[in-house]
């Protein structure tokens, strides 16, 4: 098969090792820089070109779209999409995922465990807002905020309304949700692959940081799933519509909470704390799909 990685850096860990799990079993690998790409658009006749060629006769993409650039690379895969390329994560999971607000309705609307998280445009009824998450601690987080950045603690009621008045006021979005303390600083990642977890690692912040992201000097260790963590993971892919995807949740004490679905999730934290092959297992399920399965332009919330 002819795989390409969309990638804007071949160095990076994933990449590398999305590129060498293909080759190992005989695929061409290609890295293809997704933001040097631009796509022609005429009836019947979708195309992509990039360094000055027509990009064809690939059979797959594995999409690692950065969110910096998320509106821009889902154009791409949309495009590989209406050429009928299969893609390992579609773009409209990349766009559900990467809406913080959104993601999190489409868990909700499926009945899968959240911390109880609010959100408005205004300042009116702030005391209101912070009651209903629980009051204080509680956790403020940016709508567009990655790899930790924008999260924050906020300890007592007047520290949490004067953040959220600041943000507000500068006309910021952000979520207020619920302080989940029984984590103790921890979430648990959990690696979704077709439909099955494939590995897992409970993640714990530094000293004297909630957050518990590598990317912050956070630490990781293996962790084996509870049949409703497992459970809660994979549908929680599901509902965004993700063959890949890195879900976070917390251990709480009326169980699994989800915080976040990752479209492009990093493959070393995952791949170092558990010694599994997960590049491996990527390239397995588009063997397993490429041939019988037609990505589609998906349209739907």
């Amino acid at each position: 098969m002819r795989i390409a990685v969309l990638s804007r850096n071949p160095k990076l860990y994933s990449t590398r090792r999305l590129i060498d799990a293909g080759a190992k079993r005989g695929h061409y690998m290609e890295v293809i820089d997704h933001t040097k790409c631009y796509v022609l658009i005429e009836k019947g006749k979708p195309g992509i070109r990039y360094q000055g060629k027509a990009i064809e006769h690939f059979d797959a993409v594995i999409p690692r779209i950065g969110a910096s650039v998320t509106a821009y690379g889902t154009a791409i895969v949309r495009q590989f999409e209406m050429m009928k390329i299969f893609s390992a994560t579609e773009s409209q999971g990349i766009v559900r995922s990467r809406d913080k607000l959104r993601s999190l309705q489409l868990l909700s609307r499926e009945g899968i465990g959240i911390p109880k998280t609010a959100f408005a445009d205004h300042v009116r009824e702030v005391d209101d807002l912070i009651e209903q998450v629980g009051g204080a601690p509680l956790v403020i987080k940016l709508l567009e905020g990655t790899q930790g950045i924008g999260v924050i603690l906020a300890d007592t009621h007047k520290s949490a309304k004067s953040i959220i008045e600041a943000f507000y006021n500068q006309e910021i979005n952000i979520l207020v949700q619920e302080f989940i303390a029984e984590a103790n600083s921890s979430d648990v990642r959990a690696f979704v692959v077709d439909g099955r977890v494939v590995g897992a690692m409970i993640r714990t912040g530094k000293a004297g940081d909630f957050r518990s992201n590598l990317h912050r000097g956070g630490t990781a260790r293996v962790i084996h799933l509870t049949q409703e963590e497992e459970d809660a993971a994979i549908q929680s892919a599901k509902a965004l519509g993700l063959r890949i995807a890195g879900v976070d949740m917390l251990q709480s004490a009326r169980g699994p909470l989800i915080i976040e679905v990752n479209s492009s999730p990093g493959l070393k934290g995952i791949e170092t704390a558990t010694g599994l092959d997960i590049a491996g297992e990527i390239i397995s399920y588009i063997e397993r799909s490429a041939g019988t399965s037609t990505s589609r332009d998906t349209i739907g919330v």
